[in-house]
């Protein structure tokens, strides 16, 4: 059964990528329809909330990767990490020289990363940028999870607000490191946890409502990806002023 999937976003195919390998399992079509980009070195897929990139038992990314060859020797890979529960652009390398120049230039701070987020509650202002350095703790009783600490890793989030409506804030959010759950501590740091986000105060409100809207890779060219809004997200940007697209 496959996860649970939001609308299927755009498929553009080079017309040099390769043909499918017909040893490979068969691209299930709810997938197949959330490739965003595909050429002879990268992947871009929209990634569903609730399908993991690695797990040790159950459905993840890795158990489509072979699907996902679509006519290469070796398995794509991904570039970065996006949690469970969050949707939008993932990119993963189709070769190992692309794989290389991703995490180059993921580790080296120049890749562009747009997230749309639904909070609860009101920035209080119209931008500005959380800087927070983050620890991961754990205990028997709440398991690990991270948090605010002074002496934590460095960690910065830009924000700008879109919208409000219902006691919600729409917000365009821009990481400027990589740390774990980053941009959710952050919301909760604000005073504005992200909606659905049981881990750091959102509530249980039909799913994490935090969506990796945009990627922008500074290759030659430079190429940038969009992800549409997910099922779960659309009524909550609506009623921030947004447009479920």
């Amino acid at each position: 059964m496959a996860p649970r999937v939001p609308p299927p976003g755009r498929f553009r195919q080079a017309k040099n990528a390769a043909p499918p390998n017909t040893r490979d399992p068969a691209l299930p079509d709810w997938l197949r329809a959330r490739i965003l980009h595909l050429d002879p070195d990268l992947l871009v897929l929209d990634k569903p909330a609730g399908l993991p990139l690695s797990a040790r038992q159950g459905e993840t990314l890795e158990t489509f990767l072979p699907a996902l060859r679509l006519g290469k020797k070796r398995l794509p890979q991904p570039a970065h990490r996006l949690d469970t529960d969050t949707a939008g652009c993932l990119a993963l390398g189709r070769t190992a020289p692309m794989l290389a120049r991703l995490n180059a230039l993921f580790a080296a701070r120049q890749v562009g990363k747009t997230y749309w987020a639904v909070v609860r509650g009101d920035p209080g202002g119209a931008a500005g940028l959380v800087e927070a350095p983050l620890a991961k703790v754990s205990s028997a009783a709440r398991g690990w999870r991270m948090q605010v600490e002074t002496k934590g890793d460095p960690a910065r989030s830009a924000w700008r607000l879109l919208g409000r409506g219902d006691g919600l804030s729409w917000l365009e959010l821009r990481p400027e490191t990589g740390r774990t759950h980053q941009l959710r501590v952050h919301c909760a740091h604000l005073g504005c946890p992200i909606l659905g986000d049981t881990l750091y105060g959102g509530g249980e409100a039909g799913g994490l409502h935090l969506l990796a809207r945009g990627l922008t890779l500074p290759l030659e060219p430079t190429l940038q990806f969009e992800a549409p809004v997910p099922v779960h997200m659309q009524a909550a940007i609506a009623g921030c002023g947004g447009t479920a697209r």
